[in-house]
């Protein structure tokens, strides 16, 4: 191999390049009382969520685990925070950690302090997300706008930041512009992205919210609606796109029902309402394990 040959540069200002920096690490200044070391204690309540976090979801179950995790075995990988002020910090990334440390009551937890300006402390979030957590599409392509619009970067910029190819940013930058109602079922894993993908150029907003009835009913395959889509979706979906229009509205008491059931089973509940007056109660579950856990707790009321 040519020895000029030009390397690829790294992550830029992402985490990983900033961490590496001393220059941006306040706790290798001696000078600043009480932060001296790679890694300090914080007390939890001196801690804010990052504002920058593309994250919106986090599954109740999955913070559970962490939490009981957390109470045997301790924090093993420390939060990075940025120094606000006078013992005031604000996460850049672990919010899964800082949320499940906050259930399980600890008082304290250990953090790599930083200095980061605002822009910055965004790219560092969202590269930090899109690289090491289990992102949904939907939240992968609002990173990856964001970091566009917000950090000025090209989709070709982005693409040598992260290291993903430009086609796949385009990709998941196009599930943006779908309905909310299937932008939320590829959030809820009701839908695929290729699902979504295939919708994104099937028809107007209506026959795409149509088409994501019919997938999620008739638990079409990616296979099965590229066909429909190319046979003739307008016609197909005629029903589903009049059955999305005609659902009847969940009460507020319902809601609350909905939201109380949720809480006890650690589940997702979903209700939905024909305008006839029928309907249907749905009880979410992840695995066989789940779904026996559900049923235990089922069984006692």
């Amino acid at each position: 191999m040519n020895s000029n040959t030009k390397k690829r540069p790294p992550l830029g200002k992402g985490l990983s390049a900033l961490l590496e920096s001393a220059s941006t690490d306040i706790t290798s200044s001696t000078n600043v009382s009480g932060l001296v070391g790679s890694i300090s204690s914080l007390p939890i309540e001196s801690i804010e969520a990052n504002p920058f976090n593309p994250r919106a979801d986090f599954e109740k179950e999955s913070l559970q685990e962490l939490e009981q995790s957390i109470r045997i075995h301790g924090i093993i990988q420390p939060l990075t925070v940025r120094k606000l002020g006078r013992d005031k910090y604000q996460l850049i990334s672990g919010e899964r950690r800082f949320r499940a440390s906050q259930m399980a009551g600890l008082t304290e937890i250990p953090a790599y302090v930083r200095i980061a300006n605002d822009q910055a402390m965004l790219e560092m979030a969202l590269v930090e997300n899109i690289q090491r957590e289990n992102l949904n599409a939907i939240e992968v392509g609002l990173s990856y706008q964001r970091l566009i619009d917000e950090c000025e970067l090209t989709q070709d910029q982005l693409s040598q930041k992260i290291s993903k190819s430009r086609s796949s940013i385009t990709n998941h930058l196009r599930l943006l512009k779908l309905p909310a109602p299937v932008q939320a079922g590829v959030r809820d894993n009701l839908i695929s992205m290729g699902h979504a993908r295939a919708i994104v150029s099937a028809g107007d907003e209506d026959i795409q919210i149509a088409l994501f009835h019919q997938i999620v009913d008739e638990q079409l395959s990616v296979r099965d609606l590229e066909n429909l889509i190319k046979s003739g979706v307008s016609k197909e979906s005629k029903k589903y796109e009049n059955k999305s229009t005609e659902k009847a509205e969940v009460s507020t008491k319902q809601y609350a029902f909905k939201e109380h059931l949720s809480d006890k089973l650690s589940a997702k509940i979903e209700i939905s309402k024909g305008s006839n007056g029928t309907g249907k109660l749905v009880v979410n579950f992840n695995s066989e394990n789940d779904l026996n856990r559900i049923i235990a707790l089922l069984s006692k009321a």
